[in-house]
């Protein structure tokens, strides 16, 4: 935990008054105001603790009534008397009654994830995050180990959702479905902690950490690396050895291109699409760019043969551990600003030349997010 100390202009007019000379009772007048500060500061450290209190017992009254509300019953070792859950769940049970809403195993998940976030102090926006939008990150294998996910409680490759940038909250494009032995890897890790990672068991001798081998450090690194500002000149040299995961935001827009692009050869009539959007770039980065699409092509062919959709994103990610794809895009990509990567990225989405839906947040791309407090709940 970082604790940081700040003082405001009030503190600092007191502690910067004069001491007084030459009196007899300049010592006593010294002690009544320094007691005075320590009262005040006393009352102040009461204040946040009440408010941290009040906003607890608030978001705990509401997921306890939430619970209710869809007739289901919260985790035993929460019902006691003096737990907010309890309360607001009683509360909604005389109130609703029968009249509950309909409930599945979605709705399950967002309440449980909504108390794992409240025990922990962690903010959770409610908004977006619904049991529906849990539902749209459904998948079947975990994007980091490539195993088939499994419902069974105590199985490691057990579904599980959690936040991939640790400093966020649970809040809309932050939040990705993974097995829950991948999850337990990436802990609190970031994209250059998960990269070097990889490379040390590249190196050896060790060939796998926390269950993971390197090729699956290097795909939680590129999923961590999605939802991380960065340069752009590091970025566009990034393979896209994952794709996004469904909903989640792509903060650099380099990525977001190479992740448009590389999705066309997903669907048929791919090789239209990439020529019209060959045709939105300046000369020499058309240049450039079709040298990338003829060193991608070959790689994804395949493909054409597969009709699996899991097996398709595979070859698709896989293509990009070739070293020529990767450096003709590198050269492509750098010759991009992020503002021209951003623009390339609107302007195929308006003339449908993507085959997925794009979204412009904009400036409230991390709303909920509670970054200015390291993902943690406000204490209001």
């Amino acid at each position: 935990m970082v604790a940081s100390i700040h003082r405001n202009a009030a503190d600092n007019a007191t502690q910067q008054l004069a001491l007084p000379m030459g009196t007899q009772d300049a010592e006593p007048r010294l002690g009544r105001r320094s007691e005075r500060l320590e009262e005040r500061l006393a009352e102040r450290r009461a204040d946040r603790e009440e408010e941290a209190a009040s906003s607890h017992e608030r978001v705990g009254f509401e997921l306890g009534w939430d619970y209710a509300h869809h007739g289901l019953t919260p985790p035993v070792d929460q019902l006691f008397r003096q737990s907010p859950l309890q309360q607001g769940w009683q509360l909604g049970r005389s109130t609703f009654g029968a009249r509950t809403l309909k409930s599945h195993r979605h709705t399950q998940l967002w309440l449980s994830l909504r108390l794992h976030a409240w025990q922990r102090g962690r903010n959770f926006e409610t908004l977006l995050v619904t049991p529906n939008y849990l539902q749209q990150l459904d998948t079947t294998h975990c994007p980091v180990s490539r195993l088939a996910l499994n419902d069974d409680a105590d199985h490691p490759q057990r579904r599980s959702i959690d936040r991939v940038r640790d400093d966020a909250g649970y809040a809309a494009g932050n939040l990705t479905l993974m097995s829950h032995a991948a999850n337990l890897a990436k802990s609190d890790r970031g994209w250059q902690q998960c990269w070097a990672m990889a490379q040390s068991l590249r190196q050896g001798p060790m060939t796998m950490a926390g269950g993971l081998n390197a090729e699956a450090w290097e795909r939680m690194a590129v999923l961590a690396s999605f939802v991380t500002p960065m340069a752009h000149e590091l970025a566009a040299t990034l393979p896209l050895l994952v794709m996004p995961s469904n909903r989640m935001r792509l903060f650099n827009p380099v990525q977001a291109l190479q992740a448009l692009v590389t999705r066309q050869l997903a669907t048929p009539g791919w090789s239209q699409r990439l020529t019209r959007l060959e045709a939105l770039m300046a000369t020499q980065q058309r240049a450039d760019f079709s040298k990338f699409v003829l060193a991608l092509v070959p790689r994804v062919l395949r493909c054409q043969s597969l009709t699996d959709p899991m097996d398709i994103r595979w070859a698709l990610e896989d293509a990009w551990r070739d070293p020529l794809l990767q450096k003709r895009w590198t050269r492509f990509a750098s010759q991009l600003t992020a503002e021209q990567a951003e623009q390339l990225v609107q302007r195929a989405a308006s003339k449908h030349l993507s085959n997925v839906h794009v979204q412009s947040h904009g400036s409230a791309g991390t709303d909920g997010w509670a970054l200015e407090r390291q993902g943690f709940r406000d204490a209001a």
